[in-house]
């Protein structure tokens, strides 16, 4: 199974903007996650698709990749690891 990050994403696309993009470049997806806030539920502009297939997933992304949704050149590309986050934000420690 093949994550791929999607980036530069219109706010107003949703699962189904997304994987009607790909289901149009010829390319069937098995998941797809948009990213939003946690607070107000907006599109943040960038999610992910997993795919089955390593042929596939690699031929979503040289179909997709630089392809307009919506008017906005979509990024498409392997989703990397996430980096280890430093701290867990609120106030500093006491010494």
């Amino acid at each position: 199974m093949k994550k791929l990050f999607v980036g530069n994403l219109p706010y107003g696309a949703n699962e189904t903007d997304v994987q009607n993009f790909f289901a149009d470049a010829g390319v069937n997806v098995d998941s797809v996650t948009v990213m939003r806030d946690r607070f107000t539920g907006q599109a943040r502009g960038f999610g992910f698709v997993e795919i089955n297939d390593d042929a596939a997933a690699q031929r979503a992304v040289d179909a997709c990749n630089g392809k307009e949704l919506m008017g906005r050149a979509v990024v498409v590309n392997e989703a990397r690891p996430m980096a280890p986050r430093e701290g867990g934000g609120g106030r500093p420690p006491r010494h």
